[in-house]
């Protein structure tokens, strides 16, 4: 029986075991398909840029597309490109079901953005930006190119009355303060638009200012993460009109919760320079007194006894403060036999040992009926 043959698309005969793909046609015809994967990165020419897309040859059956959120996303950047420009571009989805294939040039964009910030940090140009949301200490803000950046209480003039929630919804005029491409930090001032000679003369007087100095402050607003205070002259009454932070960790030697139940706007309190990086001061009220744990092996020896009190109970056992800023565990293991405590309680207990660095302390209970020590 004669072997069959079939003609290939040149004519000529081809035995079975020469049966060409299309893959060899599209090669014959010099067509070679090229395919692409998720997430790879191609270099292509914009051909065409209308209706809300961009299309660009990345040597694919068809143009790949920008469009949609991704438009949107990098409309600024687009603003400023053209037709024949090459562009570096990731594959979003290799053929969607119109059979597209669309991709992204964000990377393309964050590249170009951070040029464009670094350059108006530069020359001081302003910058559109939109107050989005609150965050500790000031307000998230959508910059151009789709960023996301920040403006500090401190850098809010009097036009919103140094309130960032008064700024949330709103377009606002910028100056860029801070680009770290780095650390993704973008940080813009309002004031520096609308204050400019203000934020001048507050450079100048925080230059001559000295860390460890103490100031007279007022308390101008209260966060769960600090106090913002205001500094109105310095010691020698020379005006200074200087805002700063107190944070949380500076209010005291003792562990503080709830900071609206200890200061209110307006309060006077004094305060202790202990930052002026960046233009940002930041003050201390803890640091007026002496760190307690500076002597506290001589001031606690081994085998001590002393009375304290129970400030917290937890499943890991009791603390029990010692004075301002120290406190000790006594361990649940301890917590036996008999022994029952609760907060408030006043406790004899002994020196069972200190680590100054991780700022704890060991404690055991004294028998006081008998002046014994239970855990030795």
């Amino acid at each position: 029986m004669k072997k069959e043959k079939k003609v290939s698309a040149k004519g000529r005969l081809k035995s079975d075991s020469q049966i060409l793909t299309m893959e060899d046609l599209l090669k014959t015809e010099g067509m070679e398909k090229l395919g692409f994967k998720k997430g790879q990165e191609v270099k292509g020419k914009i051909t065409s840029i209308k209706n809300k897309a961009i299309y660009i040859d990345i040597g694919g059956k068809t143009d790949a597309i920008v469009m949609g959120k991704e438009f949107e996303f990098v409309k600024d950047y687009i603003n400023d490109l053209k037709i024949s420009d090459e562009i570096e571009v990731q594959v979003k989805s290799p053929e969607n079901d119109k059979g597209q294939i669309l991709v992204s040039i964000r990377g393309a964009a964050s590249g170009y953005g951070w040029n464009y910030f670094k350059e108006k940090e530069k020359s001081g140009g302003e910058v559109m930006v939109f107050a989005k949301e609150l965050n500790r200490g000031g307000a998230v803000v959508i910059a151009p190119f789709g960023f996301f950046g920040f403006i500090p209480g401190s850098q809010i003039g009097t036009k919103f009355d140094g309130d960032p929630d008064k700024m949330i919804g709103k377009k606002i005029k910028t100056k860029v303060l801070e680009v770290d491409q780095a650390k993704n930090r973008l940080v813009f001032s309002e004031r520096l638009v609308s204050e400019p000679d203000k934020v001048g003369e507050e450079v100048g007087a925080i230059e001559n200012l000295k860390i460890g100095d103490v100031f007279d402050a007022d308390i101008v607003r209260v966060e769960p993460f600090g106090v913002f205070v205001r500094v109105n002259c310095d010691n020698k009454g020379t005006p200074l009109n200087l805002e700063g932070l107190v944070h949380i960790s500076e209010i005291s030697w003792e562990k503080v919760s709830e900071l609206s139940s200890i200061y209110k706007t307006k309060d006077k309190i004094k305060i202790k320079l202990i930052s002026k990086d960046e233009g940002r001061l930041q003050f201390s009220i803890k640091r007026l007194s002496d760190d307690p744990w500076e002597k506290i092996e001589n001031k606690y020896p081994k085998d001590k006894e002393t009375e304290g009190e129970v400030v917290r109970l937890a499943n890991f056992g009791a603390l029990v403060k010692l004075e301002t800023g120290v406190e000790g565990l006594i361990h649940i293991s301890k917590l036996t036999g008999g022994v029952s405590l609760k907060e408030g309680d006043k406790v004899q207990v002994y020196i069972e040992s200190i680590d100054v660095q991780k700022r704890k302390i060991s404690l055991g209970i004294v028998e006081t009926s008998k002046k014994n020590v239970i855990y030795k």
